[in-house]
Parts: C-alpha cells; sequence; structure tokens
C-alpha cells in the first residue's frame, strides 16, 4: 500500500476567498491550450472557412468555449448524475462551488459554444474542432490530477501494492484511478493526437478521434473508479460515465466515417 500524500486543496486563502489546486489546474489546462493553439495558427498559417482568420477570432472562441464548458458541464452533472436531488432544490443548480461537474455536459456544452462562435465568425467549425482539441487533453489530465488532490473520484477497493487510504473513502485500500485517468486521458492521448495533428488533413477526423479514444479510455478505466454513490451501476455491471463514454465513441465512429464518405464523393 502507498501512502496517501494529503496535500491541502487549498492553496492560499485571503478572507473569504481561496485559490484551490482544483481550479488552477483548469486555468492552466485552459492557457497551455490557448497558447499551444496560437503557435500552431502562427507556425503553420492556418486558413478557416477559405479566409484569412480574423485575430479576434482565437480569442473570442475560447472565451465561448469556456463558458460553454462551465455551464455545460453543471447541467451535465445535474441531469445525468443527480437529477432528483437537484429537482427538489433547484436553486444548487447555481452552486457551482459545492463540486458536480461532467465532462460529457463540458464537451456538449463546448461543442455548442463552438459551434456559435464559429457561425459567428464564419470559420469552418471542423477545422476549428481539429485545431484546439489535440490540446484538450492537458486540461482533462490536470483536472484528473485535481480530483486526486482533493482526494475525490477514487477508485474501487484492492489488495493492489500501490492502493491508497483515501479520506472519505474508508479504512480499505482503493485503486488511485485518478492518476490512471490522468495517464490515459491526459499523457497518453495528448501524445496521440499532438503526434498526429500535423499528419492528419481531412477536417473532422482528429476530433473524431479524440472522441473514439477518450471514451475508450474513459470506458477502461472507470472499471477501476468507484461508481457515484447516488447512482451506483447502471445496464448491470456498467457506470453512468461509461454509458455516457459509449455514446461519444459511437458519434467518434459515425464522425469518421462520415468524412471518409465525404472524401470519397
Amino acid at each position: 500500500m502507498i501512502a496517501y500524500p494529503h496535500i491541502d486543496p487549498e492553496i492560499v486563502r485571503i478572507g473569504p476567498f481561496a485559490l484551490r489546486w482544483y481550479g488552477l489546474m483548469y486555468l492552466l489546462g485552459f492557457g497551455a491550450s490557448y497558447l499551444l493553439v496560437r503557435r500552431s495558427l502562427r507556425k503553420n498559417d492556418w486558413i478557416l472557412g477559405g479566409k484569412g482568420l480574423s485575430p479576434d477570432f482565437l480569442p473570442s472562441f475560447y472565451t465561448y468555449l469556456v463558458f460553454g464548458l462551465v455551464i455545460g458541464a453543471r447541467l451535465g452533472y445535474v441531469l445525468f448524475y443527480d437529477f432528483r436531488e437537484y429537482l427538489q432544490r433547484p436553486w444548487d443548480v447555481f452552486a457551482i462551488w459545492q463540486g458536480g461537474m461532467s465532462f460529457h455536459g463540458g464537451l456538449i456544452g463546448s461543442v455548442i459554444a463552438g459551434l456559435w462562435c464559429c457561425r459567428k465568425f464564419r470559420a469552418d467549425a471542423w477545422s476549428a474542432a481539429d485545431l484546439v482539441i489535440p490540446t484538450a487533453p492537458i486540461g482533462l489530465g490536470l483536472g484528473r490530477l485535481g480530483n486526486f488532490i482533493n482526494g475525490e473520484l477514487y477508485g474501487r477497493v484492492t489488495d493492489a501494492p500501490w492502493g491508497m487510504v483515501f479520506p472519505g473513502g474508508g479504512l480499505s485500500p482503493r485503486h488511485p484511478s485518478q492518476l490512471y485517468e490522468f495517464l490515459l486521458e491526459g499523457v497518453m492521448l495528448f501524445t496521440i493526437l499532438w503526434f498526429l495533428k500535423d499528419r492528419i488533413r481531412r477536417r473532422g477526423v482528429l476530433f473524431a478521434l479524440f472522441l473514439i479514444l477518450y471514451g475508450a479510455f474513459r470506458i477502461f478505466a472507470e472499471f477501476f473508479r468507484e461508481p457515484d454513490p447516488q447512482l451506483g451501476f447502471v445496464l448491470g455491471i456498467f457506470t453512468m460515465g461509461q454509458v455516457l463514454s459509449s455514446v461519444i465513441l459511437v458519434a467518434g465512429v459515425a464522425i469518421m466515417i462520415l468524412m471518409n464518405r465525404r472524401r470519397e464523393a
């Protein structure tokens, strides 16, 4: 068994304001993504929609993505994971400081917001998605590190030598599933997509590949993660995360097939 490091979730507190590692991880993820995408635009002279890219597009695009992600992640958690509870206390939907965010809802919110922004700037949405998506695993991986520091979303009970006793997880060692997801959804997914970003030229294929790989990695990792207590298992041995990840995996395959057929036509 490995001792859980017990890192204080708060970096610093000034009066009622507290800077937390979890929030910092998201800021770092978005910041790194923005800088890498801006560098790619300068280096490769990307053109979206057949017109020179407006200098206002990228900062506006990220602003839309941030709002879409936060709103979508919160509503996704409410709808997918704890709808009955929030139906009784609907005002708690706005209490995001209490926790409760869903990646799948955040993905939907980001897609909607991104499409809205691309329509406003008359940019090609598929190209914009392919431009940004290789950097998405940075935020995903850092977010999992934030979960680990918070001691939340821990794994199932295990007798593996690297099991950890998490605060609030009882006395039994558990899989550090946050670190599994950090390696799969963060490090490995970023490595694959970053390697392929300049090698795949068909629009939408890189985005489709992200959906497929993330879905597969998340489904695998969820076999080691403790199901959400308010839901437990759904559809037999599966978790809600696996069900939702299966949907985006299928969506990724469908997009891949669609783009291949367009090329053949």
